[in-house]
């Protein structure tokens, strides 16, 4: 068994915000494998899915970003799952610029909330982290106030692929385990790409 979280706040006046990759990623994948993230659990929106051989649980937390360590935690310890073999985060980084993509686990917050009241419900940081870069080309003034603003239309185009490469990446983290997908979506692009 396998949990994807994808992070982000609930309601209506966050769902297109950069902060929200998580939660937008989630509903693409959920509707790649034509299930419908709704069930309430452990604070968060669920559904349970099938990649390839494994079962999987997609999630929402319904905590708002800062205390998504709540109902990740409370995930962890009703599936009886161990964060570092089992547990896949997609979240928003500010670091990377908009459009890019790294698979990568035990690392540090580097300053996200979200992934901050992770590792300390968990008490580790050894978990994988699909991290989408949602960085504008000029570094905003207030960091905060552009996450939580909804993106204009450039941002959503240019984040369409990213979100599907999200959800590529996550599937084969299932299918295939964490280094193919590092592979395969950590390289840099070539020209021409």
């Amino acid at each position: 068994m396998k949990l994807i979280v994808g992070l982000g706040n609930p309601g209506p006046e966050y769902e297109f915000t950069p902060h929200n990759v998580g939660f937008l990623a989630i509903e693409i994948l959920a509707d790649q494998l034509n299930v419908e993230v709704r069930n309430r659990q452990c604070r968060a929106l669920t559904a349970r899915a099938q990649i390839g051989q494994e079962q999987v649980i997609l999630a929402k937390p319904e905590t708002y970003m800062n205390l998504s360590g709540l109902s990740v935690g409370e995930l962890i310890d009703r599936l009886e799952i161990k964060p570092e073999a089992d547990l896949i985060v997609i979240q928003d980084e500010l670091d990377f610029p908009l459009g890019t993509l790294r698979v990568q686990r035990a690392r540090s917050s580097a300053g996200h909330n979200g992934i901050e009241s992770i590792i300390n419900a968990l008490g580790t940081n050894d978990f994988l982290r699909i991290r989408i870069g949602v960085a504008p080309e000029h570094k905003p003034r207030d960091g905060k106030e552009y996450l939580l603003s909804p993106m204009r239309k450039a941002q959503s185009n240019a984040l369409e692929p990213v979100l599907i490469d999200a959800t590529d990446a996550a599937k084969m983290i299932v299918t295939d385990g964490p280094a193919a997908a590092m592979q395969k979506f950590n390289r840099k692009p070539e020209p021409g790409e």
